[in-house]
């Protein structure tokens, strides 16, 4: 049993329309290169055990890399790690691609 919850493109845009969500890009720095959802920071993924001490455990936290494979395993971390509010990008940012939603630099 997973402790996050995957969700959707829709259910990604419903949420950073209400706020208070952290959106975590987990791909490598030649990744983010070609491009960003707007809202996300960057952490790769192989930097996220070395990060997670100092974030906040009750914040909501949405991961996502490039179709949800890596981001749903640096879910699946921190949710094994205490944190309690953390979802999964299905589709990753292909997904927001597809769905003509706007990338950043």
């Amino acid at each position: 049993m997973t402790n996050f919850k995957n969700i959707n493109v829709s259910e990604l845009e419903a949420m950073l329309a209400k706020g208070g969500v952290r959106l975590v890009d987990v791909r490598t720095e030649a990744e983010m290169a070609r491009g960003m959802i707007p809202q996300g920071e960057k952490l790769p993924l192989h930097l996220l055990p070395i990060q997670l001490n100092g974030m906040n455990k009750n914040a909501t936290i949405v991961f996502y890399c490039q179709v949800g494979g890596r981001s749903a395993q640096a879910a699946a971390f921190a949710a094994s790690n205490g944190f309690t509010d953390v979802y999964n990008l299905q589709g990753g940012i292909l997904a927001w691609a597809q769905a003509g939603l706007p990338l950043a630099a």
